[in-house]
């Protein structure tokens, strides 16, 4: 009787539940279940675990960009405009350009106003010094633009400034010298001399001077211990002392 009991004992309980026997989990048909049991095949294990796929190739999918690469879009709305950037270094010079077309003719400029200034006096009577200094008055005038020369105080005042050239001529006098100055405002700027002889000469000096508005030029007679004097007769004009502008101020 015993026997028979322990026959349907073991088809009605599970493998499970026998006494003293371990219990197996579960395992799948299709796939070795995971993770692997301790009752589980060694095939499985080394399944899981890579051990079989190490010798195996390695194959890796690829796919194609273009097949998934879809149609190119509209284009977006355009964005605002950046900041200007910093100023960057000069670059090369270019090549010469062609030569331009010849322009127009201007309008016609204003009329080229020059300055002018001269004098050119006379003397016809003879002088002879009376004082230590002497200016020399003049009684005859050849030329005096705008006024500017004075006959009877024997100067010419400069209204113009620039290079001005000055040419004093005299004739002597027998046996009597002759000393006289060009004269600067208060200061001698040539001499014309003439030592005294029996017989009477023609002496000149010529100079250029630099002169500014304002300024004086005149003759002086210097006297000295002979007699000083310049010859001169109301027929023939033999003193004269004249003077022009050469070039303004403003063209220098």
């Amino acid at each position: 009787m015993a026997a028979p009991a322990l026959l349907l004992l073991a088809l009605l309980l599970p493998v499970g539940a026998w006494p003293g026997l371990p219990r197996r989990p579960c395992v799948h048909c299709c796939h070795p279940a995971w993770p692997p049991g301790p009752y589980a095949r060694v095939s499985d294990r080394d399944l899981w675990r890579g051990d079989l796929w190490r010798g195996l190739p390695r194959v890796r999918p690829t796919i194609d960009i273009e097949i998934l690469k879809g149609e190119k879009g509209e284009a977006g709305v355009r964005g605002r405009a950046g900041r200007s950037g910093k100023e960057g270094p000069p670059g090369a010079r270019g090549l010469q350009g062609r030569k331009g077309q010849k322009g127009q003719v201007g309008p016609p400029g204003a009329a080229c106003q020059r300055a002018y200034a001269a004098f050119s006096v006379g003397r016809r009577e003879g002088l002879h010094s009376s004082d230590h200094f002497q200016a020399v008055p003049f009684d005859t005038e050849l030329v005096n633009l705008d006024g500017a020369f004075d006959l009877a105080a024997g100067r010419f005042l400069c209204t113009v400034p620039g290079v001005y050239f000055l040419s004093l001529n005299v004739h002597t006098w027998n046996y009597k010298e002759t000393y006289l100055h060009v004269m600067l405002n208060r200061r001698p700027a040539a001499v014309l001399y003439a030592q005294p002889s029996e017989r009477s000469v023609m002496q000149a000096q010529s100079l250029m001077l630099l002169l500014a508005a304002g300024d004086a030029v005149w003759v002086r007679m210097f006297q000295r211990d002979r007699d000083n004097a310049i010859y001169g007769e109301h027929g023939d004009l033999y003193i004269t002392f004249s003077g022009h502008l050469v070039k303004p101020a403003a063209e220098l």
